[in-house]
């Protein structure tokens, strides 16, 4: 019986390292993807010959199976979000598609040279701009605020055929603007911006307000439930944001799934933790115990 017990704790101790301690990961690196079509790259037209050599290296570009590669232009600015379009365009992106409910993931090659836009906010713009399941990354060689790598990434999506709304570009760059804001001027970090926006989606979703005074109602009700205290003029002006996004009729219900995701990426970096994880992984872990001592209790009675 000692022995049983002794070869029990050993197994089970090796069922959970290989179950806990190990990830594998599997890369085919340079394969063409039949399926979601080319990687796209797209490039600020105000970047060199030199930086632009510099930005595929930091994108990894060498390392896609098919590239197509664009530029994006102060044209653009104004065409996609209503810009300037004699803005200088130096924030570029990369963009693969991934399978439906995998989310957006974003990735700052150079996060040292974006020097206001977090990856939650772009992710966050995304969505309202109708854009999902996607992975980009965003680079440049030179210090920038990166506003226009969002212009870059919608002519992305219409070069590859999918057609946007031009009105949700536009509030979504609303969007990244007014988060740009509440961070440099209001008081609050950029995952703190980043969480209010996400929750108060999230909220709109669940709740489905039908007039102005029910998104002001919701927003005040994140605001406290966050804990976060702006001024008025802060609070009027996302009132504002959400209301146009209502008159969109923006189905944020639809992007629960890439809301949620996006919620456990903010809480993370937050340094938020799920009261109830440490319970989930001593069951988990009871329960392996358990199917063990069951499997050797069956085989030796």
């Amino acid at each position: 019986m000692k022995k049983m017990k002794q070869l029990m704790l050993l197994l089970l101790s090796i069922f959970l390292t290989l179950s806990i301690g190990n990830s594998f990961v599997y890369a085919n690196d340079n394969v063409i993807d039949e399926k979601d079509g080319p990687t796209i790259v797209v490039l600020g037209e105000r970047l060199s010959e030199s930086q632009k050599e510099e930005t595929r290296r930091l994108l990894k570009v060498d390392e896609e199976g098919e590239v197509k590669e664009i530029i994006v232009t102060g044209a653009d600015a104004a065409k996609y979000i209503n810009g300037d379009p004699n803005s200088n365009m130096y924030s570029s992106a990369k963009i693969k598609r991934l399978d439906k409910g995998e989310g957006i993931k974003v990735i700052q090659a150079t996060p040292e040279n974006i020097t206001e836009v977090t990856d939650e906010m772009y992710a966050n713009a995304l969505l309202t701009a109708g854009i999902e399941d996607a992975e980009i990354t965003v680079a440049s060689p030179v210090r920038v605020t990166g506003h226009s790598a969002l212009t870059g990434i919608f002519k992305a999506y219409e070069e590859t055929g999918e057609e946007l709304d031009t009105a949700r570009l536009d509030v979504a760059n609303q969007e990244l603007d007014l988060s740009t804001k509440l961070a440099e001027e209001a008081g609050l970090n950029e995952d703190q911006v980043s969480q209010l926006m996400t929750e108060i989606k999230k909220a709109i979703a669940e709740q489905k307000p039908a007039t102005k005074e029910e998104i002001q109602q919701i927003i005040e009700e994140q605001l406290k439930k966050l804990n976060i205290e702006i001024p008025d003029e802060y609070k009027q002006m996302l009132i504002n944001l959400f209301e146009q996004m209502r008159n969109l009729n923006i189905n944020f219900d639809e992007l629960k799934g890439q809301l949620d995701k996006l919620t456990n990426v903010i809480k993370d970096k937050l340094g938020e933790v799920d009261p109830n994880v440490f319970v989930k992984i001593w069951n988990f872990i009871k329960d392996i115990f358990m199917a063990i001592v069951n499997f050797f209790v069956n085989l030796f009675s």
